[in-house]
């Protein structure tokens, strides 16, 4: 069984910057095409290049995603560049820290707009263009496959990351529901938990809290922080025929984190 993803289309959302923005980078040098969403269009232009620089098997869509028509226009635009969509990688998400006893932040409702609500509607929207294209297409072994980005959060108790962690073990859940929703359709869902990568957000934690490498290190059995390159490897796996059969599984990516006791490091 082959892990190419050459010549699939896959659209990346939080794509920018960060983890969506090594996938995108990834999947494109394996041959896909891809398109890159963001709000951030300014970030997104540094990152892609400009049009004479741009490779052909690369677009960019910037729009806020937490509004249906520009999740409408991004699926629009896809096909308009690629004709179709094979991949969904939801890697649009959010880290804050949260106080759980302040009933006037709105923390909680925040995140799970931005890690669970986009991706939730990005799935319900590609998924119907998915089937559309499948129709007819009896003999093909998948017809897409759905990628959400979660985290070690969702199953590790950080009263400080309360809304991140309500937020990821949500999106956990919305990944097991669709993938069985979607599976008579030959659509696969499945999510990647990960532990502390170098994405941007803990970038900007680590400066703040520098001795919160340390602690990170020092409890993750491979005693280290893994790049988002290791990230966007898996990811591949997950969009390739290699993982034809596998559907609603959360892939934990983490270095042994998870296998020790919880700590008060953040899981990002």
């Amino acid at each position: 069984m082959s892990f190419s993803i050459s010549g699939k289309t896959a659209i990346v959302t939080g794509a920018a910057n960060g983890i969506g923005l090594a996938i995108g980078r990834h999947f494109a040098k394996e041959g896909a095409n891809v398109m890159f969403a963001d709000m951030d269009e300014e970030q997104l232009l540094r990152e892609v290049g400009d049009d004479a620089s741009r490779p052909s098997n690369v677009a960019y869509f910037a729009g806020d995603l937490r509004e249906r028509l520009a999740q409408a226009n991004l699926l629009s635009a896809t096909i308009d560049a690629f004709e179709n969509v094979d991949i969904l990688v939801n890697a649009s998400r959010q880290v804050v820290t949260s106080d759980p006893l302040d009933q006037e932040a709105d923390n909680v409702e925040a995140l799970l707009q931005q890690n669970l609500l986009i991706s939730l509607r990005m799935t319900q929207l590609v998924a119907k263009r998915m089937i559309k294209q499948a129709k007819g297409q009896e003999d093909i072994l998948q017809a897409g496959t759905i990628i959400n980005l979660s985290s070690i959060a969702a199953r590790r108790t950080n009263p400080d990351m309360l809304a991140f962690s309500v937020s990821s073990a949500a999106l956990e859940q919305m990944t097991r529901s669709m993938a069985v929703a979607l599976a008579p359709e030959r659509i696969r869902v499945n999510a990647l938990a990960f532990g502390s990568v170098m994405s941007c957000s803990l970038k900007d934690i680590l400066k703040e809290h520098t001795d919160f490498r340390d602690e990170i290190e020092g409890h993750t059995p491979m005693a280290r922080i893994a790049s988002a390159t290791e990230l966007a490897e898996a990811a591949q796996f997950l969009a390739s025929d290699g993982a034809s059969f596998m559907t609603g599984q959360v892939v934990t990516v983490d270095g042994g984190r998870t296998l020790l006791d919880p700590v008060s490091a953040p899981a990002h």
